[in-house]
């Protein structure tokens, strides 16, 4: 029992480790609920069952933010929310590419949660990963912060001057890598990810991918791409990997589990890519100042982020009132890719 006890109080990258215990349990349990109570069976997930379970998402981040904030203090429970919220924002556009994919694969509804559920645990590994690696390069080379402000500046300006670019699924590198590696079928089989058929040249029973594979790795890729503009921007507001690594684990599944109300409607946030771009820069340009004026408290951090976002979300909903969704935006299958 003694060494059990020692076992959970070794430090783990500045925590406990019964403090990553915890939100591990946390995590597992909202994963072990979602997939073997909720979603057992292949079906499409409705706007009210997704806003429903994202607010059970958000309140359970926001609970164990408020208990970030009695355990370790009010400095780390404001960089928590603030990570939350950028996190949160910045997968917006995550949201929307997602969509894209589904479509461009011809992915049904009653299969896209499957997708999702599977895609969330390589984010809470790639994450994990990324996560560690940036702390252990901060706490090794400090300026490594600078890196990180001047490419988060770099970052905010490319996205403003491309906020209306719309990615091509089909030119992407790794789709095509995939193609000539892999054995694709040209359809859909249920909810399967591989398939045995006769191989062409052989007649012999070898193993397929299916659409429904690739889309996953899709998803996975944005996931990382994403992830290099959002794993930077949070160490941009803490070096705490225990805040940064919670912060972005939740708002993911948050967002995951609104996906199926965010997509149908995804068209009237167009102008929240400017806000993005500004939090991003905002963000970049503390780095730099805190020779000048010092260190930007995390409660002014997080107003500003709120305040851009906010007025991003307004002032999107404002300009596209009225404007029906385009075609394929809402997820839904469109026609077959070979």
């Amino acid at each position: 029992m003694e060494a059990l006890i020692e076992f959970f109080n070794t430090p783990l990258l500045g925590k406990a480790a019964w403090v990553w215990a915890a939100f591990a349990g946390v995590v597992v349990t909202l994963l072990a609920l979602d997939l073997g109570v909720l979603h057992r069976d292949d079906r499409e997930i409705g706007v009210r069952e997704s806003l429903g379970l994202s607010a059970g998402y958000i309140g359970v981040a926001v609970l164990f933010g408020l208990w970030v904030w009695w355990f370790l203090g009010a400095q780390s429970g404001t960089e928590y929310f603030t990570g939350f919220l950028i996190e949160k924002s910045l997968s917006m556009d995550n949201v929307f590419v997602i969509a894209l994919i589904f479509s461009y694969f011809a992915i049904p509804r009653q299969y896209q949660h499957r997708v999702l559920f599977w895609g969330i645990l390589g984010v809470i590994v790639l994450r994990a990963i990324m996560i560690a690696l940036g702390a252990t390069l901060i706490s090794q080379f400090s300026w490594i912060l600078y890196l990180f402000g001047a490419f988060l500046v770099a970052t905010g300006i490319k996205m403003w001057l491309v906020a209306d670019h719309m990615p091509d699924i089909a030119a992407n590198p790794v789709l095509k890598f995939l193609r000539r590696r892999l054995k694709v079928t040209p359809g859909l089989h249920g909810n399967a990810f591989f398939v045995h058929r006769p191989d062409p040249a052989t007649g012999k029973p070898v193993r397929w991918a299916t659409p429904l594979f690739l889309a996953l790795c899709m998803v996975e890729i944005i996931d990382l791409v994403f992830a290099v503009d959002s794993v930077p921007a949070i160490f941009a507001i803490t070096s705490d990997p225990f805040i940064v690594y919670t912060s972005n684990i939740f708002a993911i599944l948050g967002l995951r589990a609104l996906y199926f109300a965010l997509a149908a409607m995804i068209h009237r946030f167009a102008y929240l890519k400017y806000a993005l771009a500004l939090v991003l820069v905002f963000i970049g340009s503390k780095i730099f100042l805190v020779g000048f004026i010092g260190k930007t408290p995390p409660a002014i951090s997080l107003g500003v982020t709120f305040a851009l976002i906010a007025g991003g979300v307004a002032v999107s909903l404002w300009k596209t009132r009225g404007q029906p969704a385009a075609p394929g935006a809402s997820g839904q299958a469109v026609a077959a890719r070979p």
